[in-house]
């Protein structure tokens, strides 16, 4: 057997939360300042999703203070917590970048439906 895949398969995560470009989602990241370590909350919609296996990462985007504010966080890292959704969203592609380019109401996503 590959040696990196064993390597690997030991450092990922068992249980990954299923979400998806287009669904709202507050990621709680452990953040270190000085010799504290406390839990940040960022809470924004999900652009995209990119790689696969250990190198995996998704970005989320919000905005704050009129200001967007994107961040890229690796899916298996030991200094994410947890990652909830909020909302499911009804899109059509799966790299959500021209929402870089909304403000305001036009910058929502649709809701998805309950079945």
């Amino acid at each position: 057997m590959d040696v990196m895949k064993v390597v690997e398969g030991r450092q990922m995560k068992e249980r990954v939360p299923e979400f998806r470009p287009g669904d709202t989602v507050r990621v709680n990241f452990k953040v270190v300042e000085g010799g504290r370590e406390r839990v940040q909350p960022f809470e924004g919609i999900v652009i995209r999703r990119k790689g696969g296996g250990l190198s995996e990462t998704f970005t989320v985007r919000r905005v704050t203070y009129g200001v967007g504010v994107e961040r890229t966080f690796p899916v298996h890292s030991p200094r994410l917590e947890s990652v909830t959704v909020l909302r499911r969203g009804d899109v059509r592609q799966s790299r959500l970048y021209y929402l870089r380019r909304r403000v305001g109401k036009a910058a929502r996503v649709k809701e998805k439906r309950k079945k």
